[in-house]
């Protein structure tokens, strides 16, 4: 008897032993203490807040099945506004054009198969032809912003607008439109100009005059500027459109705008483009404000690409042309140089560097055909200079290479994570000679 209950306790002890590995190990997962009792407790509670809550939970699926419900309503709905659209564009009169306008610029942003499958019902041809013969500005807005929507990011929808015609018309409806409807029209032309990009054959004549005109136009905001600048920045891209682009006279409105902050890059893109062309080149080379613009341009430090783009403009004019060269000589762009080299960009820096060689006035070193013009170099010291504008010019050059020292002592303080109070270190940069740095 005595044997039988102490096996009993023994076979207790046993089935205990696992009971508390486990706790231990709901332990180490969650980070407390667990026991049989605390977690029947817990179990409890949680069976106590269910059952407060008097809502059934709703299954999955059923919430999945009512989703897809809703979406085929949706579906169904926009193929009944589909056809509707469609018809009305077709064949209704102006008013229901209109609204078809507006319900297909609504279908035509859900995603690029419902443009696919506008455009093979038909609806550009029809969008073109309502935006060139209705009478009513509002029509032609409506039909403007639903060819927008529908050639967002569909090359075949880009294609049929001009095959409809819609670039011929540009001169009929430069007298038609409105200001405010020309300047929702060259969002439209920007996008289609992107085909120049590709093989598609495109006449550039028209949409380049229409864009000149919103460009001169002083009433025009400057967002609108810039997206023409756009448009024709994809258009000078190509260089079979460089003739037309010339002939037009977008050069001297485009040196125009080199005064224009917001637009000035844009400007210089498209002459960085034309002038890789031999006509480019003349057209640029023969403005009377060239080269001082581009010159003025350069001390624009607050926006190194700009100044960047000027830089590489005048390289190219500056190279072999010495009539240039003497041009920029006279305006100073020496000593514009050497600052750019001591305070621009990485970019600006090599380019300014390297047209500093061509204007270095020395007899024994001959420039390499790659490196710039083998023509007459030009003798920058030649001229009587007082001894009152040397010291000037020492002192101006002193201050660009202590302001470049601090500028990259401060770059290499940011890159140690060093705080920026470093006045030791200022001190030491601006009392240093140049002479004394190993470059």
């Amino acid at each position: 008897m005595m044997d039988s209950s102490s096996t009993f306790s023994n076979m207790k002890k046993k089935s205990k032993k696992p009971q508390q590995l486990l706790c231990c190990f709901f332990a180490r997962i969650f980070g407390q203490s667990f026991s049989p009792s605390s977690y029947k407790t817990k179990a409890n509670d949680n069976l106590e807040l269910k059952d407060s809550i008097n809502e059934p939970s709703i299954p999955v699926s059923v919430i999945n099945s009512e989703m897809k419900v809703e979406e085929a309503k949706g579906e169904a709905g926009d193929a009944a506004g589909l056809k509707r659209s469609v018809k009305q564009l077709h064949f209704g009169g102006w008013e229901e054009k209109g609204e078809a306008a507006l319900e297909i610029k609504r279908l035509a942003k859900v995603d690029a198969r419902m443009r696919r499958s506008l455009a093979k019902l038909g609806v550009i041809p029809s969008l073109v032809s309502m935006l060139v013969e209705a009478q009513d500005d509002h029509c032609r807005r409506l039909a403007i912003e639903a060819l927008i929507e529908l050639a967002n990011g569909t090359f075949t929808n880009k294609a049929l607008m001009v095959e409809a015609g819609l670039l011929v018309k540009l001169p009929q409806l430069m007298d038609t439109l409105e200001l405010s409807g020309k300047q929702e029209l060259a969002v439209l032309l920007m996008s289609i100009s992107s085909l120049a990009k590709t093989q598609f054959p495109m006449a550039p004549g028209h949409i380049i005059s229409f864009l000149i005109e919103i460009l001169n136009d002083e009433e025009v905001v400057e967002e609108t500027k810039v997206t023409c600048l756009a448009a024709l920045c994809n258009l000078s891209t190509k260089l079979d459109n460089t003739r037309a682009i010339v002939s037009s006279g977008l050069v001297h409105t485009l040196i125009r705008l080199l005064s224009n902050r917001r637009a000035s890059e844009g400007a210089l893109a498209i002459m960085g483009n034309l002038i890789l062309s031999e006509m480019g080149k003349k057209a640029i080379e023969d403005d009377s404000m060239v080269p001082k613009a581009l010159v003025e341009t350069m001390t624009w430090f607050e926006q190194p690409k700009c100044q960047e783009l000027a830089i590489y403009i005048l390289m190219i004019l500056a190279h072999k042309s010495k009539t240039q060269r003497q041009k920029m000589a006279g305006l100073g762009i020496v000593s514009l140089l050497l600052e750019v080299a001591l305070l621009g960009s990485p970019l600006a820096q090599k380019r300014a560097l390297k047209m500093l060689q061509w204007f270095k006035d020395e007899g024994q070193s001959k420039i390499g055909a790659h490196s710039g013009p083998q023509t007459e170099r030009i003798s920058l010291t030649s001229s009587p200079v007082s001894g009152g504008e040397t010291k000037k010019c020492q002192k101006a050059v002193k201050q660009m290479v202590k302001q470049s020292l601090n500028n990259n002592m401060e770059a290499i303080m940011r890159r140690a994570h060093v705080p920026e109070n470093f006045s030791s270190f200022k001190s030491f940069a601006a009392s240093s000679s140049s002479k004394s740095l190993p470059y």
